[in-house]
């Protein structure tokens, strides 16, 4: 499952990162990191972007690039 396919209000755990070079350092720059948890708060009308919460912070995906991150969804949520 991606990023861009998980429900609001749900928090999942980072699986892996699509991509490479400074597309990929950009997302890890971000605090998007293998294992890191993350919630979606809310998806825009027209589902572009998707906001979430990362290590303690909000952040605005687009589409695209929460399409390249890999999730699970957490157990016991």
């Amino acid at each position: 499952m991606t990023l861009r396919e998980v429900p609001v209000r749900t928090t999942v755990s980072v699986v892996k990162i699509h991509g490479e070079g400074a597309f990929r350092r950009r997302i890890m720059d971000m605090g998007i990191t293998k294992g890191s948890e993350i919630y979606v708060r809310k998806v825009a009308p027209l589902g572009d972007p998707v906001e979430i919460t990362v290590r303690g912070y909000e952040l605005s995906l687009r589409k695209a690039d929460a399409d390249s991150i890999d999730v699970t969804v957490k157990e016991g949520v």
